[in-house]
């Protein structure tokens, strides 16, 4: 009975590792956004300037993202662009950006940690 049940609790543990990031089973598709985030103010002002084509607050803005974190669907060099999410009272960039895919974007990224992770903007897409 003991070695069933260690038998069936290494199983479990097995299939929780196998489904957590990086795995096999992992999709590599950012969850998406589905309530409002934190600076809502700020990312919609981003998300008019990308519409609007600019002009933009950084020289940064519009340029290649190049996906070295792996984290979003592998695309051709190219086809993600970035741009800066304001974060009131700092000085610099801070951490917040908005990716997008495609020309014209046809999905929209969010991060606040600095390409430690990303969410879809849904409403956006």
């Amino acid at each position: 009975m003991k070695k069933l049940l260690l038998i069936a609790l290494l199983a479990l543990a097995g299939l929780s590792f196998l489904e957590g990031p990086g795995s096999w089973f992992d999709s590599r598709e950012p969850a998406p956004v589905e309530q409002r985030l934190s600076g809502q103010a700020q990312i919609d002002e981003t998300l008019r300037l990308i519409e609007r084509g600019g002009p933009f607050p950084h020289s940064q803005d519009g340029t290649t993202f190049h996906n070295r974190e792996r984290l979003l669907p592998q695309r051709p060099r190219g086809y993600y662009r970035e741009y800066t999410v304001e974060t009131p009272g700092l000085s610099h960039r801070g951490a917040r950006r908005i990716v997008t895919g495609g020309d014209p974007p046809e999905i929209f990224y969010f991060t606040d940690d600095h390409y430690a992770s990303f969410r879809v903007l849904e409403d956006h897409r």
